[in-house]
């Protein structure tokens, strides 16, 4: 069943099952877009690094992301990314 996310500008991936985060980021990366948004972040946890691996992956193939970096903040937990305007 379809989750209804608010587009408030931070996603806590943690709810999401790892085989639906690819899908969860660019569909979250694209309404954040609609909704006017230059600015959001992500949160994916430290762990192993697999989620912050895809996380990075999806964003780097969005054409709305501009650029992205590691939350300086977060300890790799989390990441930034800007979107075009």
């Amino acid at each position: 069943m379809p989750h209804r996310i608010p587009i408030e500008g931070t996603l806590d991936l943690h709810a999401f099952a790892p085989r639906d985060v690819k899908s969860v980021v660019e569909e979250y990366v694209t309404a954040a877009h609609e909704a006017g948004l230059r600015e959001i972040r992500l949160i994916h946890g430290r762990g192993t690094g697999v989620q912050r691996g895809i996380v990075q992956q999806t964003l780097e193939r969005h054409p709305l992301v501009e650029q992205f970096w590691d939350a300086p903040d977060a300890h790799l937990g989390a990441t930034v990314a800007r979107l075009r305007a």
